[in-house]
């Protein structure tokens, strides 16, 4: 598996929008119902929608997010053999600091938590690291 950081890239290659988020300090990760790991707020860009509007309804849905700062950090990119036909597919990558979190998730997220360093028990292991790192190394986090 490869990770690839750029400043730009064509709007229309972007398939996810990927939140790194933290709440009081602490990192926020989401825990899915059909999993038993964690990962950071983030999915797929529905038709007509921009990356960073994407960003922002995904990190309402998994987080319960409603007051925030969201910010773009860069594009990445993932190329691995067994994920789309090994073609290297492209995502946005932000930055949230959240000022405010609903009562109640209404997505497919069990829960939340918060961390003040990334857990270990991570639904994608060799790429969300990778993705926190970038932020970190470009000023955010």
């Amino acid at each position: 598996m490869q990770i690839r950081f750029y400043d730009e890239k064509e709007d229309s290659l972007l398939k996810f929008a990927v939140i790194i988020a933290k709440a009081d300090g602490k990192y926020v990760f989401c825990m899915h119902r059909e999993r038993s790991t964690y990962e950071i707020p983030g999915g797929h860009r529905e038709n007509g929608e921009s990356i960073l509007d994407a960003a922002k309804r995904e990190l309402y849905e998994e987080t319960g997010a409603v007051k925030y700062d969201i910010k773009p950090v860069c594009i990445y990119s993932v190329t691995a053999p067994d994920e789309f036909g090994g073609a290297e597919t492209f995502g946005g990558l932000f930055f949230a600091e959240i000022e405010e979190l609903e009562e109640e998730l209404y997505s497919e997220i069990e829960r939340i938590a918060f961390f003040d360093a990334v857990p270990s028990e991570l639904t994608y292991p060799l790429i969300q690291p990778k993705l926190i790192e970038e932020a970190e190394r470009r000023g955010f986090c």
